[in-house]
């Protein structure tokens, strides 16, 4: 039986001040999208369907280069993060799948798959850790990993990936996530050929010991920790990468590792197109990989890259199965709030882009009409969703309103009474 960390009384309690309002704005916007010949219902049952996995390190707060200040009920472990990402599945209902980063959330593999069932969660990808030194290890990763000069610092670094694939087969993940901080802080200091065949000969050793059902996703990123050149800087690098290593190997695309102003929604479409799209990291950003939550800068864009992953499932682009999940660094709000609405707000952008008249925006287009075109994504970006999602989750057991039933559970002043503070350390991520 799933236990819940929050008593299903309550949600039920909070539900029921909104449930009358709810239908009412439901039924309004039904009789709206039925107009444009749309079925509220289908795209409710497709919105109840969508999920998205919520990494591990992200229900604790986050930190700059400078500082950290952590918040009252910190998870103390894997486990404390387990509890917590099943807060934000119970009331989002959208978060099914937990992505483990090792090796920080490293624990025996059975005491893992327990505390993950009594919750009804799963696991995702699981995310190796190469860009930082850890207790215990015999060589540094300061000038690099994969890629590293060193043929033993490589040799630790790919026996540290194929560790997390046998623990993934252990706690029943399908997919393994490498990103390296490898590059270099000027120029001159590394020879940019020689560390990507590095890579490359570091990254086929792993590749190799994946499982038949497997999938490897390599993500890019254009800077930091190494600011003059990273050695899988951009998409361009990635899709050589994947194509290089083999049919089972794909691009993951986080939405902050680009250039500013870079159309991300045409990479998706490029990377669709070539059957090399593995999925997506989530966030938002104002000046570079700031890992704001997702939606919160931007939505249009994140509308526009729904908008290219819709039209790919609905013509049927060969082997197209995204996997989908939130990395995002929380520094001033509550980390379980925010995952909350940002597990929403991809599922709105989600939900919007089910909306577009395909039909007409393909005839705009052939009839090079740009401003219909436009206008046609935007009608489908304009319209409410909010009761559909609402509606999703109220039928689906979560809450109308799950940030309101979080604050009135107060989860987060029990989990401060039971978990020790912690006092603010220097900068980094969780």
């Amino acid at each position: 039986m799933t236990e819940h960390p929050i008593a299903t009384d309550l949600i039920e309690r909070e539900n029921a001040a909104y449930e009358a309002a709810l239908e009412r704005d439901y039924e309004a916007l039904g009789e709206k999208l039925a107009r444009r010949d749309i079925a509220i219902d289908a795209v409710r049952d497709r919105v109840a369907a969508f999920s998205v996995a919520v990494p591990s390190w992200g229900v604790g707060t986050g930190g700059t280069r400078f500082a950290r200040f952590p918040g009252p009920g910190e998870p103390r472990d894997i486990f404390d993060k387990i509890e917590d990402c099943a807060v934000i599945q119970q009331l989002t209902r959208a978060t099914p799948t937990i992505s483990l980063h090792i090796p920080w959330d490293k624990a025996e593999p059975a005491r893992l798959k327990e505390a993950a069932s009594r919750f009804g969660l799963r696991f995702d990808a699981m995310n190796s850790n190469t860009f930082q030194d850890h207790p215990g290890q015999a060589h540094s990763y300061k000038y690099g990993s994969l890629s590293h000069t060193d043929a033993a610092t490589r040799a630790q670094a790919v026996e540290h990936n194929l560790e997390c694939i046998e623990i993934g087969k252990a706690v029943g993940s399908k997919a393994l996530t490498v990103w390296i901080g490898d590059g270099s802080n000027f120029p001159g200091q590394s020879d940019f050929a020689r560390a990507f065949e590095r890579y490359l000969s570091s990254m086929k050793e792993v590749y190799a010991a994946l499982p038949d059902d497997w999938r490897l996703f390599t993500e890019h990123k254009m800077y930091e920790p190494a600011f003059y050149s990273t050695v899988v800087q951009d998409w361009g690098t990635n899709y050589m990468i994947a194509r290089e290593l083999g049919p089972k190997a794909f691009c993951l695309v986080d939405l902050g590792h680009h250039a500013p102003n870079v159309n991300i929604e045409m990479i998706v479409s490029r990377l669709i197109q070539f059957g090399k799209l593995g999925g997506f990291h989530f966030n938002d950003s104002k000046y570079g990989d700031d890992d704001l939550d997702a939606g919160s800068i931007d939505p249009y864009r994140l509308f526009l890259v729904f908008n290219e992953l819709v039209e790919a499932e609905k013509r049927g682009a060969p082997g197209f199965d995204p996997a989908h999940m939130l990395d995002q660094s929380h520094n001033v709000t509550d980390p379980i709030e925010s995952l909350m609405v940002s597990a929403i707000e991809v599922t709105r952008a989600f939900a919007q882009a089910l909306l577009v008249d395909r039909k007409a925006l393909a005839a705009f287009q052939e009839e090079n009409d740009a401003l219909m075109a436009s206008e046609t994504l935007k009608a489908a970006f304009r319209t409410d969703v909010g009761p559909i999602l609402a509606m999703a989750r109220l039928k689906s057991g979560g809450a109308v309103d799950p940030v309101a039933a979080y604050r009135a559970s107060g989860y987060r002043a029990k989990a401060a009474a039971e978990r020790p503070a912690i006092i603010g350390t220097g900068g980094g991520i969780v």
